[in-house]
């Protein structure tokens, strides 16, 4: 016989997400149960983002190396170990892991379940020797790497990004398909530690930001000498003496690219399957799980967050998820998602980073605005730095509401923020200039580019007017 629970909160998945609800409710005094069939901290501490960005750290320090001649500093030609990177990268997993573990969730008194969780009815969930009911429950499982229907893929051996920090050995020739934010991350990091890459992207790379802005960061990644085939058509996949091949349309023509390891990185899927959804009357698509503003489901005792959601698949979005539902949740309060204020961020160097409208939404949703630009290179801090590459891009209405910013460039990902606040605020344009920024620093971008806000201002023949007529009174 299971035995019976009967918590408050029932969560499913412990990835970032479902890490924060349980976390949250059981330190506010809330009985909660736990449910993870993997590892915890899910995709983003094991597979994602953690991993990513430690591999990325390793390879600009080697990519610092042979860049240091413009600070009159000898370059060199670094040498990879990469049993010692990856002994890096699952070292800073291995730091961050306790945070994560079942220890810390049962000492924050967390009833921690290592089993497959599944609905059996509306309010009840199995999940090995247990059967939950409980008042809410969450769905937090998050989402895994999607492989697309590619003639041959299936016959020859391929990596993804659940398997390739597990690598161990240089690649000679790595082919990456998807020229997302992941595919071009892990792209240039292993240009940058010694691999001959190639990125194959049936559309535009990074197609989902700016394309001026995303202009600066294909051009460094071809510098680099990423060979990037964009708009192409994947015929098949095949084995070869060296490793893989694969046969495209290129241009209206027949092409061959020939890699020594594959790397797939076109898109992610919500993982659905095995939930019991329809026994629970929780509705579903190809995206996600149907959700209200306020992340309830069809069924209005279960919440469903992060990527398993739909949506933005972010680990900071899964997060801002879990403080609606503890709001929704716990206090009845109305709290509803607001993805317009929610950033992100792509960690190629220079960086790309984004949050609320681009131009093109802006222009769509109202008409006449305002667009304000200021480059890295009249940027004094970032000429000491010799990281003149790039720009921010900020939106606003003709009055001066903000809509939206880009930032590409160095510590773009950092530089953001401030624009993150700003709309979560809904400030007018004004209020940046009035900020005073430290000098020299690279976040003064931000402040110039508002300036430019009121520079037709500057030759109005009103306002000069009003000035002269002003000298009057001394």
């Amino acid at each position: 016989m299971a035995e019976r629970l009967e918590p408050d909160i029932c969560v499913i998945g412990a990835g970032s997400g479902g890490l924060s609800v349980a976390a949250a409710a059981a330190q506010f005094g809330v009985d909660v149960v736990l449910i993870e069939k993997g590892k915890m901290g899910g995709d983003c501490l094991n597979y994602g983002c953690v991993p990513s960005k430690a591999m990325i750290a390793a390879a600009k320090r080697a990519q610092n190396m042979r860049e240091a001649s413009p600070f009159g500093i000898a370059p060199e030609r670094p040498r990879i170990d990469p049993a010692g990177v990856h002994d890096h990268i699952h070292g800073v997993i291995g730091a961050i892991a306790p945070l994560d573990s079942v220890e810390r969730f049962t000492g924050l008194g967390v009833h921690v379940i290592e089993a497959e969780g599944r609905f059996t009815g509306p309010s009840t969930v199995v999940a090995g020797n247990y059967e939950i009911h409980a008042r809410r429950f969450v769905v937090s499982t998050g989402s895994t790497p999607g492989v697309p229907p590619i003639t041959g893929l299936d016959t020859v051996p391929f990596f993804t990004n659940e398997t390739i920090f597990d690598n161990k050995k240089l690649f000679e020739h790595l082919m990456v398909i998807g020229g997302g934010p992941i595919g071009m991350e892990l792209a240039q990091a292993h240009r940058r530690l010694g691999a001959k890459v190639t990125v194959l992207e049936a559309f535009t790379p990074l197609g989902k930001d700016d394309p001026e802005l995303t202009a600066v960061i294909l051009k460094q990644l071809k510098i680099e000498g990423i060979d990037i085939r964009a708009g192409i058509r994947i015929e098949r996949i095949e084995k070869s003496s060296g490793g893989v091949r694969a046969v495209i349309t290129e241009d209206g023509k027949e092409t061959r690219i020939e890699a020594s390891h594959l790397l797939v990185a076109a898109g992610r899927q919500p993982n659905v399957q095995g939930l019991g959804l329809e026994d629970a009357g929780i509705e579903y698509e190809k995206s996600g799980i149907k959700v209200t503003r306020g992340l309830k489901t069809t069924n209005p005792r279960v919440y469903a967050i992060g990527d398993v959601a739909g949506g933005l698949q972010f680990t900071h979005m899964a997060n801002y998820h879990a403080g609606i539902v503890i709001r929704n949740a716990l206090f009845r309060l109305p709290a509803k998602a607001d993805p317009s204020i929610v950033p992100w961020v792509t960690y190629t160097e220079p960086e790309l980073a984004h949050v609320g409208m681009n131009e093109e939404a802006a222009r769509k949703r109202h008409g006449k605005i305002r667009i304000m630009r200021w480059p890295y290179a009249e940027n004094d801090r970032a000429l000491t730095e010799h990281a003149t590459q790039g720009l921010i891009k900020v939106v606003t209405t003709r009055r001066g509401r903000i809509l939206g910013a880009t930032i590409a460039g160095q510590h773009a990902g950092e530089l953001i923020q401030l624009w993150v606040m700003a709309l979560s605020k809904k400030m007018k344009i004004g209020a940046i200039t009035s900020i005073v920024f430290a000098y020299p620093t690279l976040s003064e971008i931000s402040k110039r580019a508002a300036y430019q806000y009121y520079a037709p201002g500057l030759t109005n023949p009103m306002i000069r007017r009003i000035i002269g007529w002003l000298r009057i009174f001394g």
